[in-house]
């Protein structure tokens, strides 16, 4: 896959997400890290965004820019959902991305970084 097509891609990926993502962009033993996750593989990526499938309702990720500079691209996002409480909150995280091209064109680095602390998110929870 050539570097437009990849970004055309994973702009798609971001506009369905969390359904139908292109897991074949990522190395098999992508490196990712969130605020909350740290681990290593493909697999482990797939099941983390099953677990968001599964568990929340109405995801949504709106990607507000997507840019390449060598072998790094940067998304610009927010991601948001209901939590499968009773009140059902809309939580709301503002953020970005870093991926890490290798010489293959595959993503082997995957580091998110939000504009808000891990108790902001909770907060959100109870207002």
């Amino acid at each position: 896959m050539n570097s437009l097509n990849l970004l055309q891609t994973l702009q798609k990926d971001y506009e369905c997400f969390p359904e139908n993502q292109t897991y074949t962009l990522y190395a098999e033993d992508v490196y990712f890290k969130d605020p909350m996750n740290e681990f290593r593989g493909r697999d482990r990526y797939q099941a983390t965004i099953g677990f968001i499938k599964t568990w929340f309702l109405n995801v949504k990720m709106d990607l507000h820019d997507i840019q390449r500079n060598g072998d790094l691209i940067r998304t610009d996002w927010t991601l948001s959902w209901n939590t499968p409480l009773p009140w059902k909150p809309r939580i709301s995280i503002s953020g970005w991305s870093e991926l890490t091209i290798n010489a293959e064109n595959l993503i082997v680095s995957h580091i998110d970084y939000w504009n808000c602390s891990r108790l902001d998110v909770l907060k959100q929870h109870f207002r």
